[in-house]
């Protein structure tokens, strides 16, 4: 391969992997258990046909309009089954009840494909290892089983012992790799005085002495994680 072969299929995969990514960003991203399987076939597809633009540099314009064509049709089907219930279940399919009051559905387990090993598999993988402490299980769309279990055996609730805790708030990083964060800083309505001075009670002096800062806005000092400078973790607790 000469340099000019070379540079032109370097030039071939780059577009190729531009093209790729802008149709993923296009179609949304997803992870794998929530692809359905029009979403997984597009994504095999329009992977293998990049595969082929990057490869085959001298007709690069067949393979684009393929990779164009199954993204666009991708990025349809997701706008029609976002807006129609039934398109979306013919595209993704619709909840199975697999077990319900101690009853196992066989029919249900056939459409969803899906053995007694495989199912009982998949409750001691959910944490469930005795069937009759659940309700109901349910078969989604994306694969998972769902689980219903029943009352005496749901885990307890701050309400049953008539507690009533502080309620959670979202934790906001304000400094990463000894960077602050302004935008995130103002977002939980902080500034750097005040960040410095939360800083300066905890012994640090500098903002590039902290690897990571989280805040919760409020007021309360901030938890910060300093920049180890041990290669290796701790073992043994020592």
């Amino acid at each position: 391969m000469d340099g000019l072969d070379f540079l032109s299929l370097a030039v071939t995969a780059v577009v190729s992997y531009l093209v790729l990514f802008l149709l993923t960003k296009l179609v949304g991203n997803k992870q794998i258990s929530q692809m359905t399987m029009f979403d997984y076939i597009s994504g095999i597809s329009v992977g293998s046909i990049a595969a082929e633009m990057a490869t085959e540099p001298e007709s690069p314009m067949r393979p684009l309009t393929g990779m164009v064509v199954y993204g666009l049709l991708a990025w349809g089907v997701a706008l029609w089954t976002n807006k129609s219930l039934a398109a979306r279940r013919a595209f993704t399919g619709k909840p199975l009840i697999l077990y319900d009051g101690g009853t196992l559905y066989r029919e249900h387990l056939k459409r969803a494909k899906l053995d007694l090993s495989e199912f009982l598999t998949l409750c001691r993988a959910g944490g469930w290892f005795d069937l009759s402490q659940l309700e109901t299980v349910v078969f989604e769309h994306n694969g998972n089983l769902s689980f219903l279990p029943r009352e005496a055996y749901r885990a307890a609730q701050p309400t049953d012992l008539s507690l009533s805790p502080k309620q959670s708030v979202l934790m906001t990083p304000v400094i990463m790799d000894g960077e602050v964060l302004p935008e995130n800083l103002r977002s939980v309505g902080k500034d750097e005085v005040w960040l410095t001075k939360k800083l300066r009670e905890q012994g640090y002096s500098a903002f590039g002495e902290v690897f990571l800062a989280l805040c919760d806005g409020s007021g309360e000092a901030p938890q910060l994680y300093p920049i180890e400078t041990k290669k290796t973790p701790r073992k043994d607790g020592k």
